[in-house]
């Protein structure tokens, strides 16, 4: 089936924006990125709309990347979706035998009827043959961009790890480094909620105004959805160049500019936080190798701070040649789980997560994104997001923080409870947290 292409204009971005997310609430299966205009991260598009299956790739571990490429070779056209932690598991000799209360596919990726595209204040309809765009955008005019509360009742959070079982964990975990099992890993813990009644589509307006990030992302699948505020970048193809941006580094951010700026300052300064990226910069460099041509892996930018809502990020940047005829799903592979969320050694870094962590990360930690008709695609890093499941109102938070020998738990502790600081400031007019 062919593509159709139609150009619409609308006076308000920001507003049709909106529209266009609350229009979709009449699919059961939507993809909604938005980069909030954010410059620095060579995005393509400022926001993309991806709604009505044509057609639909789901699998679990063993055979998600065979599927995929199945699928990208049955049909040059777009498909979005995402790839979850738990793959790891069919790229290495790894399990996930941890709870799990969202059940998510491990990976899922769609065909679009229906897909909206804004660039630069330029308003696309792609849409699949025979169906017809002009329908849809007068539906999507009288669509309002003001809905009820996103909350109905009071939600308790709850943390899934005490304090006291954190701090013993990431004890127990820097005995590891001490043995030199690894050099770093990424630990995390969830904050929780089973009586949550929200509405997703709303929520997700609410975060996104509020934190404004470059990898903003939607998703819902029937009753399942995520709702992402994802300041990073897994990895991106653009031709025969990758990119990939891991972060590596937090501080938080302060009203008082002068404050502001020696928290910066600090971090950019900070050799604990310099030690930490540049241990990640050098998995992916490792990663990217194995699907680069030779000698073509370089470090474009190295712990580079960058501002955000609520923190300071430092973010480096590595890109590479992909050797030719590489396929889509094998240059993604080859880098996934991103370094980011996983350790050095990786391997061994993941089974350490399996055995501390204890709820299983699923969507979390996984990458949101999209592959074009070309080849080319981009994925964001699934972190400071909401998980949820409408049928059984469970909420999901997880954050995390890498720890090295040099970390100090109590401030590890507090990192994970800064970067989970603008969620919960949106779910706080309604929420109550037990610790």
């Amino acid at each position: 089936m062919k593509r159709s292409f139609t150009r619409f204009s609308h006076p308000n971005i920001e507003q049709l924006k909106l529209q266009l997310l609350h229009w979709s609430k009449r699919y059961s299966t939507t993809v909604v990125l938005d980069s909030n205009e954010y410059a620095h991260q060579e995005t393509d598009y400022d926001f993309i709309l991806a709604t009505d299956p044509f057609a639909v790739v789901q699998s679990q571990s063993h055979h998600a990347f065979t599927a995929l490429q199945t699928q990208l070779h049955s049909h040059s056209d777009w498909l979005f979706g995402y790839l979850s932690y738990d793959l790891k598991n069919c790229l290495e000799n790894l399990q996930s035998q941890n709870l799990d209360y969202l059940d998510f596919p491990e990976l899922f990726f769609f065909q679009p009827k229906r897909l909206w595209i804004i660039k630069d204040n330029r308003v696309e309809a792609h849409y699949l043959s025979p169906y017809q765009p002009n329908d849809d955008w007068e539906q999507i005019m009288s669509t309002s961009d003001q809905y009820a509360d996103s909350i109905e009742k009071e939600i308790s959070m709850q943390h899934r790890i005490s304090k006291a079982d954190y701090l013993a964990k990431t004890h127990a975990l820097q005995q590891h480094i001490a043995r030199g099992d690894i050099y770093e890993v990424n630990f995390c813990m969830e904050l929780y909620a089973e009586d949550a009644n929200i509405e997703p589509h709303t929520l997700f307006q609410e975060l996104n105004e509020k934190a404004k990030p470059p990898f903003a992302a939607f998703v819902q699948i029937d009753d399942k959805y995520l709702l992402s505020s994802s300041p990073e970048r897994f990895l991106k193809r653009v031709g025969n160049r990758l990119i990939s941006q891991p972060i590596k580094g937090t501080a938080q951010r302060h009203i008082d500019m002068v404050h502001d700026a020696a928290e910066a300052s600090q971090l950019q300064k900070s050799e604990k936080e310099r030690a930490e990226n540049t241990m990640i910069v050098d998995l992916v460099r490792n990663d990217m190798s194995r699907i680069a041509t030779k000698g073509s892996v370089q470090v474009e930018e190295l712990c580079k701070v960058y501002q955000f809502a609520h923190v300071h990020q430092m973010i480096s940047t590595v890109v590479a040649e992909l050797q030719i005829e590489t396929q889509v799903s094998d240059a993604i592979a080859a880098c996934f789980p991103m370094g980011s969320m996983t350790g050095a050694p990786k391997v061994r870094a993941m089974q350490l997560i399996e055995q501390y962590e204890e709820t299983k990360r699923g969507l979390y930690s996984g990458a949101v994104g999209y592959i074009d008709p070309t080849g080319d695609f981009d994925f964001n890093v699934v972190i400071r997001s909401l998980l949820y499941r409408k049928d059984t109102e469970y909420l999901s938070l997880q954050v995390g923080s890498a720890l090295t020998a040099s970390s100090n738990p109590e401030k590890e502790y507090d990192e994970c409870l800064l970067k989970a600081k603008g969620v919960l400031e949106v779910l706080s007019k309604k929420m109550a947290i037990n610790l």
